[in-house]
């Protein structure tokens, strides 16, 4: 990974941090009313998500919307397996102090999946991912059975960027949503 990444993830990050936990909440109310308007999120009957870690934004209102079955992520060695989860249901500690589904719970199949909203650190408008730097979501969304899943990338205004820097195993995500609003490779990424 080249040092343009490291250092761009390291700014982001803080400027996430930086922000007031009422302005992550408006914002994270912001982008979930958007999802919720969405075809692709309201055609989907089966979503993976994500519990937010590190001011990431909070997706928590929707889970409760019993027209979709919710799938979160467990990091099993360096790939994420999918479990199903409902509010009320038992959540652990992950290796990296991400909530997770226990390890019990039903596992997601590809074949089951409608839709993936994946966390990032920033977004571009070609739809290009800055995630983490493990590589989770590289490895899953460029596997065979997953590579035709929609995506939606989650981020803030500030971390939608006109372009990041690229690996060639990178994959674009099909559309990315900020609290002020959707955008998708097909039109324009304005928002």
């Amino acid at each position: 990974m080249n040092q343009t990444k490291v250092e761009l993830r390291k700014k982001l990050l803080k400027q996430r941090q930086a922000m007031t936990v009422e302005e992550w909440q408006k914002k994270s109310d912001r982008i979930s009313a958007h999802l919720q308007s969405s075809s692709l999120f309201t055609q989907a009957k089966t979503i993976l998500a994500y519990f937010s870690f590190r001011h990431e934004p909070d997706l928590s209102s929707l889970f409760p919307d019993t027209k979709h079955f919710w799938g979160f992520p467990r990091c099993v060695g360096k790939s994420l397996v999918w479990h199903s989860w409902q509010p009320g249901e038992t959540l652990e500690k992950g290796n990296y102090g991400i909530f997770e589904p226990h390890r019990d719970a039903p596992i997601l199949e590809a074949k089951d999946v409608d839709l993936i909203l994946v966390p990032a650190v920033a977004c571009d408008v070609g739809g290009y991912r800055l995630g983490y730097g493990g590589g989770f979501y590289d490895r899953l969304l460029s596997s065979p059975d997953w590579l035709s899943k929609p995506t939606i990338g989650i981020v803030f205004d500030f971390a939608c960027l006109p372009q990041l820097p690229r690996e060639d195993w990178d994959k674009p995500l099909q559309a990315i949503c900020t609290e002020s609003g959707m955008g998708n490779r097909e039109h324009s990424f304005e928002f």
